[in-house]
């Protein structure tokens, strides 16, 4: 089993403080594509979040905010992360 939307969204609260945060586990919508691990969770998920650690950023220096806070759980076997971030 692969990383779990409650990992994600406790290192996400720990790491950006965020006030705003929903983390969602879409891998059951990739079954049989690439990065998919056959049990349905924990290879692709949707990230929405508002964090004042944001503020003055560009969109890509937010996203690898978000990139480094996750680097370890992309590494045990995170496939794909969709950003969205305010």
């Amino acid at each position: 089993m692969g990383p779990t939307a409650t990992a994600l969204e406790q290192r996400l609260r720990e790491v950006l403080q965020p006030t705003s945060l929903t983390v969602r586990d879409e891998s059951a919508d990739h079954a049989g594509h690439v990065g998919a691990n056959g049990t349905g969770s924990g290879t692709h998920f949707r990230v929405r979040i508002s964090s004042n650690l944001f503020i003055g950023k560009s969109r890509v220096q937010r996203h690898r905010l978000v990139y480094d806070a996750l680097e370890d759980f992309i590494a045990a076997g995170l496939h794909a992360l969709a950003i969205e971030t305010h």
